[in-house]
């Protein structure tokens, strides 16, 4: 990838990283025998879903703008989970839907009338109370989730309707972690697995990842078919569509010091552009850099907003940055663009493509009207 050639701030999908990524989550899909559908919350680059569709042709979705996401641009209804349907938009859900998880008992004897007579397969989610994840902001099972129906709130019986269980406790896990979470699962609402259809295993599944043991994956999944084969096993990752597809391009355009602290203000945001950097927190790659390292020009890197934590740091460079140089931050494609902001109404990144024809191609340029639409 030429950086030369792309404007700054810009996001940058790499068609090739992209395709290689959805050739390993149909490799899987197809030996495992088992449906793979993209999560919309961590890639929803609709510009590329004529991509995505040559390999994965299905979506899930967590809101009503999701949904017709999914069926507009897709081309095919979403499997939707929302933490709660409203009046006002489950109707245009139901239109967009062909599966709709329930996220509570009283929401699913809410709704679910209104579904009997649209097709649509209804589940709900549940809480087995196991998740891996270290971090509460992230963990789906957290003491006090409200995030899906624990299991003493189950009678011997599912509600009549319920034709699937959801559930979701990992994220950018192993198939280990999932292993784990599977017995639980069984453990505590295998006796409701005779009276459904369907059976969704979340995301978080990170297949795509170096490392990633993919055929204990398989494997797993297999065995897990195997034991009950009437149920249609679905898996709804998110970040491993994207995981290392792309970059965010960007430049120094002031160096500031404070009591020997050198800063290299850039011209895009933690807080606006790569939210999760702080939320996490986690510290990004930075071609070129390296943590830092006593000796070498060591720099942190500052926001563009008036935030006064919008920064992160610290990094270490073979030569002092100037004004101008290119700073460019790994794999900043899943979850960082659906969550940018136009906090402050600061210029927002451009988004394109290195295609497989090794050019760059532009897709969005975003301005004063973007911000200014946004509010009233």
């Amino acid at each position: 990838m030429d950086y030369s050639k792309i404007p700054s701030p810009c996001y940058v999908l790499d068609e090739k990283a992209f395709r290689k990524n959805l050739e390993l989550i149909k490799l899987v899909k197809d030996r495992a025998g088992v449906e793979i559908i993209l999560a919309f919350k961590a890639f929803a680059l609709w510009s590329v879903f004529p991509i995505v569709r040559e390999y994965i042709p299905f979506s899930t979705a967590s809101s009503l703008a999701e949904a017709r996401l999914a069926y507009e641009e897709m081309g095919s209804k979403a499997h939707t989970y929302g933490p709660a349907y409203t009046d006002r938009e489950f109707p245009e859900i139901m239109r967009c839907s062909s599966h709709i998880t329930f996220n509570s008992l009283q929401q699913f004897e809410r709704f679910y009338p209104q579904t009997q007579f649209n097709n649509i397969s209804c589940g709900l989610r549940i809480n087995p109370e196991f998740s891996d994840v270290e971090t509460d902001l992230y963990n789906p099972c957290a003491a006090g989730s409200r995030l899906g129906v624990v299991a003493d709130l189950l009678g011997d019986k599912l509600p009549e309707g319920v034709e699937g269980l959801h559930f979701h406790t990992l994220c950018e896990s192993t198939s280990f972690d999932l292993e784990r979470t599977l017995a639980v699962v069984e453990e505590k609402f295998g006796k409701y697995f005779s009276q459904i259809k369907w059976m969704n295993m979340g995301g978080g599944h990170l297949m795509t990842c170096e490392g990633y043991d993919t055929e204990h994956l398989i494997s797993l999944l297999k065995a897990f078919k195997a034991k009950y084969p009437h149920l249609q096993l679905i898996l709804e990752p998110g970040s491993a569509f994207a995981w290392r597809t792309g970059v965010l391009v960007s430049s120094v355009i002031d160096i500031v010091e404070n009591k020997g602290i050198k800063t290299a203000m850039l011209d895009v945001s933690f807080a606006c552009h790569m939210p999760d950097c702080l939320e996490m927190p986690y510290k990004p790659t930075i071609i070129g850099a390296t943590d830092a390292v006593s000796g070498k020009p060591t720099y942190r890197m500052g926001g563009n907003s008036c935030l006064s934590g919008d920064f992160y740091g610290d990094w270490s460079f073979d030569r002092e940055l100037k004004i101008g140089d290119r700073i460019v931050f790994e794999d900043m494609i899943h979850y960082t663009l659906v969550k940018t902001t136009m906090f402050n109404g600061v210029s927002h990144p451009s988004i394109g493509i290195w295609t497989k024809e090794n050019e760059f191609k532009l897709i969005r340029e975003f301005g004063y009207e973007d911000y200014k639409n946004r509010m009233s």
